[in-house]
């Protein structure tokens, strides 16, 4: 490992925080300490890790010299103020999806990464480092299975089911005007377009609010944590939901292929699910992370295939992203580990023109172009190309 030197600080506390903080000690990376809403929350994860260090402020993360990566997973709204001041400060930055809530600040972001070369910027799509989907994408680039014909898939939850269920992430102005596919179809999205090599030239989107009225409790939930006080409980108020549970996106892709991505929130009994099937010339691929660690390869003119993740069988290049040996599973809290591996090792080898394979701020302003035609395509009801902006045709 080249990048045990490096110290990081962590914004954010809630679901996805200490998820970073778990990933980056695996690889051998100090974690300062963390930054949370309140001092309470900041102090009380800073025991539970065992950090040295509850920051007060981020002013205060960005004036530690100690400090050489920023990670942010702070609520949506921040993270442009937040990625911009860790850069003007020197710091690399891993943000969270998405990279900002409109295309002007992922815009501005963008530039002001191309303007200091020698700072690793990162948007932290970690369903890139499954092994096997690595393994899907040297099939695709290879040229075995022949040209991508068509793209299909979903990325399904339940967390926001009942109208008890409630997160910051419902309302707009705290995530942004897309929510099921700002939050989980941008995964889906960047996921496909970096296993098949694709670009994506317009889309087609039906979007809905299945749970128009919410019950905001007046003590905040957690991600993914249930009301268990939901049948009147605990004190709450009504909310009108103008963000979407549920939608479907149709794309054209540069290359004449079809796709079809449909994304819920309210899907009982899915919890996180995300599944893509790829229909190249000569083969297809389909690949569900519920189980991870399978790789479906169909066939026209023999029996269909099922590659099992072990090391011994992904190609050469792959196999640094699979720890263990095949029959012992690797799933979530591997993803970020591999992803964070390839991140701090692209920043110790300093060879800043090698391509990456994690997602760059250039990737998350590619999904906020994608979020902002699918939103005008929702509401004109009609196709909308990307490459203009989400601006029509």
């Amino acid at each position: 490992m080249r990048n045990s030197r490096r110290i990081a600080a962590v914004i954010g506390t809630g679901f996805i925080g200490p998820v970073h903080v778990e990933a980056l000690r695996r690889i051998g990376i100090d974690v300062k300490g963390m930054l949370g809403s309140t001092p309470a929350k900041g102090g009380m994860v800073k025991d539970r890790f065992g950090l040295a260090k509850a920051y007060a402020t981020y002013e205060e993360i960005l004036g530690d010299n100690e400090v050489d990566v920023v990670h942010i997973t702070a609520p949506n709204r921040y993270h442009r103020a937040m990625a911009a001041g860790a850069i003007d400060a020197g710091k690399h930055v891993v943000c969270e999806k998405p990279l900002a809530t409109t295309s002007a600040e992922t815009f501005e972001l963008l530039d002001l990464a191309a303007r200091n070369p020698r700072l690793v910027t990162a948007v932290n799509y970690n369903v890139r480092f499954y092994p096997l989907a690595l393994q899907a994408r040297n099939l695709i680039e290879s040229g075995a299975l022949g040209p991508v014909m068509s793209v299909r898939g979903d990325y399904s939850q339940d967390w926001l089911l009942k109208e008890t269920d409630w997160n910051w992430r419902l309302l707009p102005e705290e995530g942004g005007e897309l929510r099921a596919v700002g939050d989980i179809g941008t995964h889906w999205m960047d996921l496909i377009l970096f296993v098949t090599g694709l670009d994506i030239d317009s889309v087609f989107a039906d979007l809905a609010t299945l749970v128009p009225v919410r019950l905001r409790p007046k003590g905040a939930l957690a991600t993914f944590q249930a009301d268990d006080a939901g049948e009147g409980r605990v004190e709450s108020e009504p909310i009108e939901i103008r963000t979407e549970d549920w939608g479907s996106v149709l794309f054209r892709f540069t290359n004449g292929a079809r796709g079809a991505m449909c994304v819920s929130q309210v899907t009982a009994g899915r919890k996180n699910r995300i599944t893509f099937e790829i229909a190249c010339v000569r083969a297809s691929l389909a690949w569900d992370s519920e189980h991870p660690n399978d790789l479906w390869i169909g066939h026209r003119d023999k029996s269909n295939e099922l590659l099992i993740r072990d090391p011994s069988l992904l190609a050469p290049e792959i196999r640094s992203f699979a720890s263990y040996p095949g029959g012992h599973n690797e799933g979530f809290p591997d993803t970020f580990k591999q992803l964070y591996r390839a991140i701090y090792d692209y920043i110790a080898e300093e060879d800043y023109s090698r391509p990456k394979l994690f997602a760059s701020f250039e990737d998350g302003h590619r999904e906020m172009l994608l979020c902002e035609a699918i939103l005008k395509s929702h509401r004109a009801q009609r196709w909308v190309r990307v490459t203009d902006g989400g601006q029509g045709e």
